[in-house]
C-alpha cells in the first residue's frame, strides 16, 4: 500500500482524485464535504427533473405517464429544497445559537 501524497501545510491535506481533501480535523473534513454534496444533491435533483420532463413530453396523452412525471418533479423539487433547509437550519442551530466551532 502506498503512503498518502499530502498536498496542505502541515500534512492536513492528502491529495485525492477529488483534490485536496483536509483531513486534520473533523470540523475541516465537513467544511470540504457539505458543498460537494450540496452539489451532488443538485445534480442529481436536475437529473430527476430532466426525467420527469421526457416522460410527460414521451406520455402520449396517457394519465398515468404524465402522473407519474409530475410527481418524479415534485418528488426532486422537494428533495432539493429539504437539502438545502437542512444545512441552513445546522448552520443557524450549530453555527448561530450553539456556537459549535468548526462548522463555519
Amino acid at each position: 500500500m502506498a503512503a498518502p501524497i499530502f498536498c496542505g501545510s502541515g500534512g492536513t491535506e492528502i491529495n485525492t482524485a477529488l483534490g485536496c481533501v483536509p483531513v486534520g480535523t473533523p470540523a475541516a473534513f465537513v467544511g470540504w464535504f457539505l458543498p460537494k454534496l450540496l452539489g451532488i444533491v443538485g445534480g442529481v435533483a436536475f437529473l430527476l427533473m430532466v426525467y420527469g420532463s421526457f416522460l410527460i413530453i414521451t406520455s402520449g396523452g396517457d394519465t398515468n405517464k404524465v402522473k407519474a412525471g409530475q410527481q418524479t418533479i415534485t418528488a426532486a423539487i422537494s428533495g432539493l429544497v429539504f437539502a438545502i433547509f437542512s444545512l441552513f437550519i445546522l448552520r443557524l442551530i450549530g453555527v448561530d445559537i450553539l456556537k459549535i466551532p468548526g462548522l463555519r
